[in-house]
Order: C-alpha cells, then sequence, then structure tokens
C-alpha cells in the first residue's frame, strides 16, 4: 500500500501567504489558486487590486498544472498556432491553459497539487506561484 500525500487546509494558508507576499513584494495584486491533484479548488485568494476577469483563469492555471502535472508555460509552444497541439486550450470545456503561472506541487516525485496565479504578465504569474510553493517546501 503507498502512503499518500495531501495538502492539509494549513499547507493551503502557507501557500496563499507565500505567494502574497511574493506579489506584494513585486507589486502586482494577484488572483491566487490552490488546488488538489485533481484540480479541485481547496483555497483561493483575491487581493485588492488583482482583475476580476483573472479569477477564472487562475483557477484553471491552477488545474491545468495538475492535471498535466507540469508548469502551464510548457505548453504555450505546443498550444500555438502551427503547434503540434494547437487548440487544446479549448479542450475540457476551455479550461486548459497555455499561458504561464501555473505551477504543480511536486513532493518526493509525486504531484500533490498545483498553484494558479494570474493578473500579472505570465512571468510574474508563475514567480508568483512558485513563492507559495517554496514557502510550503520551506516547512
Amino acid at each position: 500500500m503507498k502512503k499518500i500525500l495531501r495538502l492539509e487546509f494549513e499547507d493551503v494558508k502557507l501557500i496563499l501567504r507565500g505567494s502574497e507576499e511574493e506579489a506584494r513584494k513585486i507589486g502586482v495584486d494577484m488572483d491566487i489558486a490552490v488546488v488538489d491533484p485533481g484540480g479541485n479548488l481547496l483555497g483561493f485568494y483575491r487581493m485588492d487590486q488583482a482583475k476580476v476577469t483573472s479569477i477564472a483563469i487562475a483557477i484553471d492555471k491552477a488545474f491545468t498544472a495538475a492535471g498535466t502535472r507540469k508548469p502551464t508555460r510548457e505548453y504555450k509552444a505546443v498550444g500555438a498556432p502551427n503547434g503540434p497541439a494547437f487548440g487544446i486550450n479549448t479542450s475540457n470545456h476551455g479550461r486548459f491553459m497555455i499561458f504561464g503561472g501555473g505551477v504543480p506541487i511536486i513532493v518526493d516525485g509525486e504531484c500533490i497539487g498545483a498553484v494558479g496565479c494570474s493578473s500579472g504578465s505570465p512571468e510574474q504569474d508563475e514567480q508568483v506561484a512558485q513563492a507559495g510553493i517554496d514557502a510550503l517546501l520551506k516547512k
């Protein structure tokens, strides 16, 4: 029998705080989502000036990263026009994200969830998501 690691509520709060701190440091209010390995929402935080249009995007970035076990930035080239998976972003009812900002949480080789951020550039979104994961892994 295999032991399965799971994110607990305190872990989710730690991730959200770590991401929020990084977002404040770079000066971009973010929508921040944390999901379990199945892409189910565990926690969400919308900073005061985060874009309302980015709420679903942050959740979908986390969903994509958890489901694929890869950062969403890895899908930009394959999902672009003339890419081998062009149109993949329309799969799963349009929830599949090909923009940076979704990062899986990998512990001991296993994906235990993901973080998705949106409201900044794709690079800023990924930086903030990774900061939340780093806060968890330092625990």
